[in-house]
């Protein structure tokens, strides 16, 4: 007889009862039909633990799983036969007597488990209603005996045989009649399982079936949540993970919870699936960091864990870099800048407030008050490629490298502050003009990397700098193919930032010797912060736990496990990373297409297309090349024309000089034409070169609109 394993397949989840009595979740892993049961696994303390259970554990713990078959208790009788098959033979003593018309294999409507098997009452019922027929040695009766008798006997005969059957029954009848017991029971069992769950869940949500999985699911979990007395341990390279509470749209919309924190260091996704025949299923998939903050953790404790180990790292002349990553509307401002009520937000409980009164509590300590320290603070956003100051109405900046290979900001103001409430009242200037925009997360987007920087001088010279980042969000990367171009630059600059900060993060935890910080702005203006022994690193990934926002969370937390991932193999460290050799070949054509020479910027970008082939195709190369050539040609454009304009202004007080010659009655003509010739030469000189560069600026806005609608940006590869 095959094993019936009812609706249990492969991947399903069912309930288990372990050895201490606790019950559970697992997945069923493997279908063993030798010796009729399953094997089964689940999560346990981030481990995964397997065990082989029974199917008549199984069963009983789940009867939603069970087989359906309805299976006759009592023993079947079959038709009589008919007169011509029926033959009077003697049988012999030593054979076992068998029921007419019954053979001693059971017939395939009659075998256990069948659902074609039918009661012997009704079969019962049919036969009296049939004619019986007699034997054929048999004479045949007069015409008026009656055929009452016949019927009679031939039901005692039937009566006779079902008693002897009964006394007979074999071991695997009274399986049979166990087994529908147990049927019953696991019936009822369903039953109160449905009222009892349709009562806690409300069949109005949307997707109710998938929460009600999810409440499963984490039903079988032991938390084990981060608590103020786990030690901070230090890390050179801190990767850690922040889930918010769900917002007020969200609750709107009756969306579902898809995150799940069982420990301190362990992010699950429940990412719903839907298989071939429309059957809804979770598919879980567990992230590990240094820290995981579920959505009742405070800005506080977030900020013990991550950026306030790093504020002595600035007094030993060190440099730090704490930085928040995530998609739009995931909580990154919050976590920075402060809690938020409605449009107001109390800049007193972000990490930048919190950074700043720990530096000068340190201040205050013996070791540290000798070294006579003052405070400064800066505070700039990056924006498509260019660099503004918040502290200086919104003032453009160029970032450019000293003859010792430095990077300068110049024009960047640095404000001295002497406590908290000095760094709090920069930071409401400094929010208060940065770039946002209206997007389907959020109302107002931050679309720009915002900069917060508290920096230690000691005479004057630099001794430490605390770096603290709010960056734009994740998703607007994936705006290099909208038709409008603004939306197209903002995508590029920030996909391509991303891209840069995560191998500037590479290199600083191998060692290396080479930090491709030209290829953005912003790895450009941090270049001191991964560069040095003495630096230290902390990501804060801000995930949203709504379903609706399923895919962009698991984005970035694939893009925060590629970048602790780099750090904690020890054998990676020396291997390096071997380029595609078809990305190379196909770069060098595009050398030869665009007639670019080498750079110390498109080298770290061609870097970048080299370290992430998975990630950038060429056509997304080529692309950030030439957007990368845009910004830098429309700030030459600009710088020739003010000087052009500068130089015009001159020009009007010379020609105003010349006209003042002229009303003189005997004004030298020679004289005053010459120099009107010479005006008119440096006017058309300097305009024709001007025009050549607006052209030039021009044909690469073509070439930029042409490079976005190549775009085959490609999808990271799943962890």
């Amino acid at each position: 007889m095959a094993v019936n394993f009812g609706r249990i397949v492969v991947g399903i989840y069912v309930e288990i009862k372990r050895s201490d009595g606790r019950i559970h979740q697992a997945m069923v892993t493997s279908l063993n039909e030798d010796n009729e049961s399953v094997t089964v696994e689940w999560i346990e303390n981030g481990d995964t633990k397997g065990k082989e259970i029974d199917l008549e554990c199984i069963f009983s713990l789940n009867p939603d799983v069970a087989p359906e078959e309805e299976i006759s208790l009592s023993p079947v009788t079959p038709p009589p036969p008919t007169p011509s098959s029926v033959k009077v033979n003697k049988i012999p003593k030593n054979r076992r007597t068998i029921a007419p018309g019954r053979s001693e294999i059971p017939s395939r409507d009659n075998r256990v488990g069948s659902t074609r098997a039918r009661p012997a009452q009704q079969l019962q019922q049919q036969q009296q209603q049939q004619p019986q027929p007699q034997p054929e040695s048999a004479p045949p009766p007069p015409a008026q005996q009656p055929s009452q008798p016949t019927q009679s006997q031939t039901q005692s005969q039937l009566t006779q045989q079902q008693q002897q059957n009964a006394r007979r029954k074999s071991n695997c009848v009274k399986e049979v009649e166990k087994l529908q017991e147990k049927r019953e029971r696991r019936r009822l069992q369903q039953q109160e399982l449905r009222e009892k769950r349709a009562q806690e869940v409300d069949t109005t949500i949307p997707n109710y079936e998938i929460l009600q999985m999810i409440r499963d699911f984490r039903g079988s979990l032991d938390y084990r949540p981060l608590t103020t007395t786990d030690l901070i341990e230090e890390h050179r390279i801190c990767v850690c993970v922040r889930k918010r509470p769900l917002n007020k749209k969200e609750l709107s919309v009756k969306d579902l919870d898809v995150i799940t924190i069982p420990s301190k260091d362990v992010v699950m996704v429940h990412e719903p699936k839907q298989k071939v025949d429309l059957t809804r299923y979770l598919e879980n998939q567990t992230f590990r960091f240094d820290y995981a903050f579920d959505d009742s953790t405070t800005n506080e404790m977030v900020y013990r864990f991550t950026a306030r180990p790093l504020v002595e790292t600035i007094f030993d002349r060190g440099m730090a870099t704490c930085f928040a990553y995530g998609q739009t509307g995931s909580g990154k401002t919050h976590t920075m800048g402060g809690d938020f009520s409605g449009k107001n937000q109390d800049c007193s409980k972000g990490i930048y407030a919190l950074a700043a009164r720990d530096v000068f509590l340190m201040l205050k300590k013996p070791n540290y008050k000798k070294l006579d320290l003052q405070v400064y603070a800066t505070f700039f956003e990056i924006y498509s490629g260019k660099v503004f100051d918040l502290l200086n109405r919104k003032a453009k900046l160029r970032v450019l490298e000293d003859g010792k290979q430095q990077v300068q900001v110049v024009g960047l103001q640095e404000r001295e502050v002497k406590c908290t409430e000095d760094v709090l009242k920069l930071i409401e200037i400094g929010n208060s003009c940065r770039t946002s925009g209206q997007t389907s997360a959020n109302a107002h987007s931050s679309r720009s990397h915002a900069v917060f920087q508290i920096i230690l001088r000691r005479k004057g010279k630099m001794h430490g700098k605390f770096s603290l980042i709010d960056l734009a969000g994740n998703e607007r990367g994936a705006d290099t193919s909208s038709a409008d171009r603004q939306t197209r630059l903002e995508g590029a600059e920030i996909n391509k930032s991303l891209l840069a900060l995560k191998e500037c993060i590479r290199a600083l935890g191998r060692n290396k010797p080479h930090t491709p910080f030209r290829a953005s702005k912003l790895t450009q203006v941090l270049r001191d912060s991964f560069i040095g022994e003495n630096s230290r690193t902390c990501m804060i990934a801000t995930i949203s736990p709504g379903m609706a926002s399923c895919e962009n969370t698991l984005n970035t937390l694939r893009y925060a496990n590629r970048v602790k991932e780099l750090t904690v193999d020890p054998n990676a460290v020396t291997e390096g990373i071997r380029p595609n050799v078809n990305a190379i070949n196909q770069l060098d054509i595009m050398d030869e297409e665009w007639e670019l020479g080498n750079s110390p910027q498109r080298d770290d970008l061609k870097l970048l297309c080299e370290q992430n082939e998975e990630e950038v195709s060429p056509q997304l190369f080529t692309f950030h090349e030439v957007v990368s050539q845009l910004v830098d040609m429309e700030e030459q454009v600009l710088e020739d024309h003010r000087a052009v304009f500068q130089e015009s202004i001159r020009w009007l007080e010379d020609e105003k000089v010349l006209l003042e010659m002229t009303e003189e009655v005997d004004y030298d003509v020679d004289s005053y034409s010459s120099q009107l010739e010479q005006i008119l030469d440096q006017k058309i000189e300097i305009l024709i070169e001007l025009r050549d560069k607006v052209r030039s600026f021009r044909s690469a806005l073509q070439e930029e609109e042409q490079a976005s609608k190549q775009i085959n940006p490609k999808r990271p590869r799943a962890l």
